[in-house]
C-alpha cells in the first residue's frame, strides 16, 4: 500500500549556493549551505516565510547544523568548514517570534582536539549534550552547560573503542561522516567512511557494537524514536537496519535498481514507522520499515538532495489549507526547500 504526499510549497533561492543541512523545530527549520549566513523559515505559515538570518555564522559556510528530536526546539549546533562548532540559542519564551543568537564557540582547535576536523553533530533530547565526529574517526560528547568535553570515543584500529576526558588513541580511524544520540541519551552512534557503524554506550563509557552490512562510505545514521532500532545508510544505496538490543543486522531497505544512488540523509518519523531519505539522484522516499518497502517516492529536481527532514507535529492549529497530515522538508544542490504534505487529514 502506497502513501501520497503533496508538494505544498517550495522556497526558491532559498541560499544562494547548495544547502547541505537541515534543523527542524516545533514551529521553523533552519537551513545551512556554502554560504555565511543561516537561515530560519516559519513552518506555521503556508508560505514558509523567512523569519531570521544569521549573518556571518560561519565565514566559510556550514556544512551540518542540528536540533534535539523531540525537544523544545531552543537549541541547535552548527559546524562550519572552518572547523568551528558554534552553539545557539532560542530567546525565552520560546515562541516563533523569538529570535536566535549566539551562545558561545567551540574553536577549531578545541572542537577537534587538535587533530583531525570536525564534520558531524547531534544534540541529546534534553539539549545537553552535544556529540561530535571528526576527519579521523574520532567521536567526542561536550556537556553544553559546563561548556566541556566530557568524552571522547576512538575508532582507530589500536584503540579500546572509549576513552574519558582525553583523547587516549590520538585518532586514526577512518573518518567519522555521521553521528546521532538516542533519545533516551544512552547510545550514540557513528557512520564511517570505510563502511563501519559502531554504537557506544554513553553510561559505560565503552564500544558496544561494531555493526557489518555496509562496505561502502555512511553518511548518515539516525536512532528510531523508541531506540530499539538504528538506521544507516550511505554510498550503498541502502538503508541497513540494525537492532540494539543484541546489534543484529535485521533488514535492508532497498529498491530494485541496479545502481541505486548515494543516501545522503535519512530521518525517522514520531511514530517510528516510516523512514525518509534523501540521496544524490534527487529522490526523497518514505519507507515503511516494518513492510521494508518504499510507499512514496518524489523527484521534483535533478539536482541531489543532501538533507530531508521530517516537521515535529505542531501542537497548535497551523494557518488554513496547511493540513492536519505529516510533513516533511527536502534540500540540496537546488539551493530551495521543498515542504511536503501527507494527503490525509486535510
Amino acid at each position: 500500500m502506497s502513501k501520497q504526499y503533496l508538494t505544498v510549497h517550495s522556497v526558491d533561492q532559498a541560499h544562494p549556493t547548495e544547502i547541505f543541512s537541515l534543523a527542524p523545530t516545533p514551529n521553523s527549520i533552519i537551513s545551512a549551505s556554502g554560504s555565511s549566513a543561516l537561515r530560519i523559515h516559519s513552518t506555521t505559515e503556508p508560505t514558509f516565510p523567512l523569519i531570521q538570518t544569521l549573518e556571518n555564522a560561519h565565514k566559510l559556510g556550514c556544512h551540518h547544523i542540528c536540533t534535539a528530536k523531540g525537544s523544545s526546539g531552543t537549541t541547535a549546533a552548527s559546524v562550519g568548514f572552518g572547523g568551528e562548532i558554534k552553539i545557539w540559542k532560542k530567546e525565552s519564551p520560546p515562541s516563533e517570534q523569538a529570535g536566535w543568537s549566539l551562545s558561545f564557540e567551540i574553536p577549531a582547535a578545541k572542537a577537534s582536539g587538535n587533530n583531525g576536523d570536525v564534520w558531524a553533530v547531534a544534540l541529546s533530547e534534553g539539549e545537553n549534550y552535544l556529540a561530535a565526529t571528526t576527519s579521523d574517526g574520532r567521536i567526542h560528547v561536550w556537556d553544553l552547560a559546563a561548556k566541556e568535553k566530557i568524552q571522547s570515543y576512538e575508532t582507530g584500529a589500536s584503540s579500546g573503542g572509549g576513552g574519558v576526558n582525553g583523547d587516549s588513541g590520538g585518532g586514526g580511524g577512518s573518518f567519522a561522516m555521521a553521528v546521532d544520540l538516542s533519545r533516551d541519551g544512552k547510545l550514540t552512534a557513528s557512520g564511517h567512511e570505510n563502511g563501519s557503524v559502531y554504537v557506544f554506550n554513553n553510561e559505560a563509557g565503552r564500544m558496544v557494537y561494531s555493526l557489518s552490512g555496509l562496505f561502502k562510505p555512511v553518511r548518515t545514521v539516525a536512532f528510531s524514536p523508541g531506540c530499539k532500532r538504528l538506521a544507516a545508510a550511505g554510498n550503498a544505496g541502502i538503508i541497513a537496519i540494525y537492532d540494539m538490543q543484541s546489534g543484529e543486522h535485521v533488514s535492508n531497505l532497498t529498491t530494485s535498481t541496479a545502481r541505486p544512488a548515494w543516501i545522503t540523509s535519512i530521518d525517522w518519523n514520531d511514530t517510528g514507522e516510516y523512514l525518509l531519505s534523501g540521496s544524490l539522484d534527487g529522490k526523497v522516499k518514505v519507507w515503511d520499515v516494518a513492510r521494508g518497502v518504499c510507499v512514496a517516492t518524489h523527484s521534483e529536481t535533478e539536482g541531489g538532495l543532501w538533507a530531508v527532514k521530517w516537521l515535529p507535529k505542531s501542537e497548535r492549529a497551523l494557518a488554513p489549507g496547511m493540513g492536519k497530515g505529516e510533513m516533511f522538508c527536502a534540500a540540496g544542490a537546488n539551493k530551495s526547500l521543498t515542504f511536503y504534505r501527507e494527503a490525509t487529514g486535510i
